[in-house]
């Protein structure tokens, strides 16, 4: 059985790691060789993994993703995941912290999550895997006079890279485009005040367009309302806390932005079918 604490365990990246940025290439069957990665975490910084060969099991926020050959996925500093287990895997995989980021780059990375694994072609695959391999060479010349620069430049190639793609599947649709924009933006407002603002109201205001609209775009784009969004990002926080921390419920819901501790047990109930505390008991047993 894991040991819970206070919060939610946080890696960082590993001592000597330059400018906030840490790549490297890796081969690995079987389990995994440190205790970091094994327990449930979140990372310091955005962490994307190039599944270049076999197959690597991973856990995130309570979904098991099985990522295969060729693939690519990104994880968000939010999201808790844990590697289970390799199968003759070899992956490319890089975090960055926020401030070596382009912020326009954070920006889009927040609207698209959570994101599943994204196959790749054979093409797209070789640009991406070369792109790494330059990347981990550059992080290896610490000699260079510009070498933070040129590392943290190289590195924002490789993110714009991966973005590219993500942002090729989505709809390109000229009649829905406008609603997309709109549900993005909200997404990006949502992960930064889900836990003060739980009004569809003060969220369209802050948009600059109406209520009933912001409701059209966001059901058109998900085919759920504004509140569903808002009550499932606050739910999904709350698992994340029930779980991984020790916290009461009550410290729970406050941190959530809830003091009538009896209605966020209600909205907990009403989108998971469960109590708070059932849900705790039947997912740390």
């Amino acid at each position: 059985m894991q040991k819970r604490s206070k919060h939610i365990p946080e890696n960082t990246l590993p001592a000597g790691t330059r400018e906030g940025i840490y790549i490297a290439r890796t081969s690995f069957n079987g389990l995994p060789n440190t205790k970091e990665v094994e327990r449930s975490h979140r990372d310091n910084g955005h962490l994307f993994i190039l599944q270049e060969q076999g197959t690597t099991h991973i856990e995130i926020d309570f979904q098991i993703h099985h990522i295969e050959a060729s693939s690519i996925i990104y994880i968000n500093p939010s999201q808790i995941h844990r590697l289970i287990a390799f199968e003759n895997a070899t992956t490319s995989s890089w975090i960055i912290t926020n401030e070596n980021l382009h912020p326009e780059y954070i920006n889009i990375l927040d609207s698209l999550t959570p994101v599943n694994a994204l196959t790749l072609t054979a093409e797209t695959l070789s640009i991406i895997s070369e792109t790494a391999s330059l990347c981990i060479k550059l992080a290896e010349r610490k000699h260079e006079k510009l070498f933070d620069a040129i590392l943290k430049e190289s590195c924002n190639t490789l993110v714009a890279l991966v973005i590219s793609q993500y942002l090729a599947q989505a709809k390109t649709t000229d009649s829905f485009s406008r609603f997309e924009v709109i549900t993005k933006a909200f997404k990006l407002a949502l992960e930064h005040h889900f836990t003060t603002v739980k009004s569809p109201t003060a969220y369209a205001k802050q948009l600059n367009i109406s209520t009933p609209y912001l409701n059209e775009c966001v059901k058109n784009t998900t085919g759920h309302s504004v509140s569903y969004q808002i009550q499932q990002r606050v739910v999904l926080e709350a698992k994340r806390l029930l779980f991984h921390s020790n916290r009461s419920v009550k410290e729970i819901a406050v941190e959530l932005g809830y003091d009538d501790y009896s209605y966020f047990t209600r909205l907990f109930v009403k989108t998971t079918g469960m109590t708070p505390l059932s849900f705790r008991s039947k997912n740390f047993d």
